[in-house]
């Protein structure tokens, strides 16, 4: 097992997914990374002195989120499961947060008239773990809970992948669970992974309502890799402090729930020895059904399973 450190310059950063880029890193199961990552728009991370410093976006690759990436992961095949274990997640000094900006259902809808546009500037504190915006002549502060909310693999197929939607290789899960101390499971499309994380969130709720959450670079992300080879999954699931998470992911919100609760019946087979009327009884008492993002095209639900829920 080794620990690699991943500095944040130009060649570390890709904004798709693809097997076609150059790795950056290449690690073996077991092996820790620790980076820090501009905010998704591109904007700067906490060790640059110059908030302004430029980085060059090629026209192609570039299209998306600010992420480290490709990572490519020694022995992964295609149908194996790689597990991603968030050991530290800091915030950056500052986040933002954008609304009305998106033209979407949520703006007509919503009558979103009197603030046609508008973007909150957060001042991050790492050591309270509180954001602090002005809105008017009023300050709000809120308790801040980091994760990351693109991490995943590009689908077997050539060319270069859009870093905006979830998939079943990951992406753009946007789920507020994958907090420090949670493992996310993601099934290998690709021989080597060719891993890419980014997105840094400081806070947000289920749903991501404004299509943004706190958005932040984040000063440091250490999280570990390891391969399962006989595991094998259609759609992610993590296992966070809080409990076990399935996910589903569609344009129909119903689809996307019929997904997330489909794969936590067959999970919680695997954990009590449940067949699958039995599961969906136990289950009614303890599992909760979130949304986890609704804005993205498409759209995603999380399964939870509080941990000691079922003795």
């Amino acid at each position: 097992m080794a620990n690699h450190h991943i500095q944040l310059e130009q060649q570390a950063l890709i904004g798709s997914f693809t097997k076609e880029a150059a790795p950056i890193v290449t690690v073996a199961s077991g092996d820790t990374l620790r980076f820090e990552v501009l905010d998704a728009g591109w904007g700067r991370g906490a060790s640059n002195k110059d908030r302004h410093k430029p980085y060059i976006r090629r026209e192609k690759l570039d299209g998306g989120h600010a992420m480290i990436g490709p990572i490519y992961v020694e022995h992964a095949k295609q149908g194996m499961t790689l597990g991603v274990t968030f050991n530290d997640i800091i915030p950056g000094s500052y986040g933002f947060t954008a609304a009305g900006h998106y033209p979407n259902w949520q703006n007509q809808k919503l009558h979103l008239t009197e603030f046609e546009e508008l973007t909150l500037d957060w001042k991050l504190d790492k050591e309270r773990m509180e954001g602090t915006c002005q809105i008017g002549d009023k300050s709000y502060t809120v308790g801040l809970k980091p994760f990351m909310g693109v991490i995943g693999m590009p689908p077997d197929e050539t060319g270069i992948h859009s870093t905006w939607p979830p998939r079943f290789c990951g992406g753009n899960i946007d789920c507020k669970e994958l907090v420090k101390g949670s493992t996310l499971y993601l099934p290998i499309p690709v021989d080597g992974a060719y891993l890419a994380i980014g997105d840094g969130h400081a806070l947000q709720g289920d749903g991501e309502v404004s299509c943004q959450a706190i958005e932040c670079p984040m000063e440091i992300v250490d999280v570990t890799v390891q391969l399962f080879e006989n595991q094998t999954l259609t759609n992610p699931r993590a296992n966070t402090p809080s409990g076990w998470i399935t996910f589903g992911f569609h344009e129909d919100l119903n689809e996307a729930t019929v997904q997330a609760l489909d794969d936590m019946l067959d999970l919680m087979g695997e954990l009590y020895g449940l067949n699958r009327v039995e599961a969906i009884a136990l289950g009614s008492a303890v599992i909760d059904l979130r949304i986890t993002q609704i804005v993205n095209g498409i759209k995603g639900v999380h399964a939870c399973l509080p941990h000691n829920a079922i003795k």
